[in-house]
């Protein structure tokens, strides 16, 4: 069976906290480290074409997604790429502030901005809402995060397919922080926790989550993914006699 190749990208404009060499080279660490995966590939916003020229795309399997504070100054034409190759079938990890991401955005519809926020420091408790789930595999019913950014309901999104976490602040607030969707033949995992400015990424839980959701996203088998080049809007499509 393929390896599944994952390209992880973030925009790396600005503070990096306690991530010397960038939040994606954090990720992209432990993705190599786990040894289930093919070729792990890094990429950033400053990069030309961001990094995710088609070449890129059209050998990733799945797409790590890490973006803060720059989504307006992410390239259109970069985000329809994205777009397309999603739904032609490659999974899309959106982590963290990535929720606000044209991309993200373009995928689940709805004011994916809209959240409740606070940048604390306080404790974050992640309750695992599915047992049986292969993104929740191998972890506890609850782990902490001992220092964490606040997000909060009302969280401006759909109604996941698939609630897998919910997480739990120390001032009381809860959020969907961990949901699937599938968007044309493309699964799509969000997650919440990860903010720039505490070791997050270096949990083994967060770990755990983002190894087990990079091989569920991942295209089924030997299955390529599926070259399609939409030219006509979905609602002219519809239409269409």
């Amino acid at each position: 069976m393929k390896k599944i190749n994952v390209t992880v990208w973030d925009e790396t404009i600005g503070e990096l906290g306690p991530y010397p060499n960038g939040i994606y080279q954090a990720i992209a660490d432990f993705l190599a480290e786990c040894g289930q995966f093919g070729k792990i590939r890094t990429a950033n916003q400053p990069q030309p074409e961001h990094g995710l020229t088609e070449e890129v795309l059209n050998d990733t399997d799945v797409l790590v997604y890490w973006a803060h504070c720059y989504h307006a100054t992410v390239e259109d034409a970069i985000v329809e790429r994205i777009h397309r190759r999603v739904l032609n079938g490659m999974g899309l990890l959106v982590l963290h502030s990535g929720h606000a991401s044209k991309i993200f955005s373009k995928l689940v519809g709805t004011d994916t901005h809209i959240l409740g926020w606070r940048e604390d420091g306080e404790v974050e408790r992640v309750w695992k809402i599915e047992r049986n789930h292969p993104i929740t595999a191998g972890l506890p019913d609850y782990f902490d995060i001992p220092q964490s950014e606040m997000y909060g309901e009302p969280f401006g999104i759909p109604a996941p397919d698939e609630l897998l976490f919910i997480s739990w602040h120390q001032g009381g607030e809860v959020i969907r922080s961990g949901c699937t969707f599938k968007r044309g033949n493309g699964k799509i995992f969000y997650f919440a926790p990860g903010h720039e400015t505490f070791p997050i990424y270096y949990m083994p839980e967060i770990q755990q989550v983002i190894i087990n959701a990079a091989k569920w996203a991942a295209p089924l088998g030997d299955t390529p993914i599926k070259t399609m080049h939409v030219t006509e809007s979905p609602e002219a499509l519809r239409t269409k006699k």
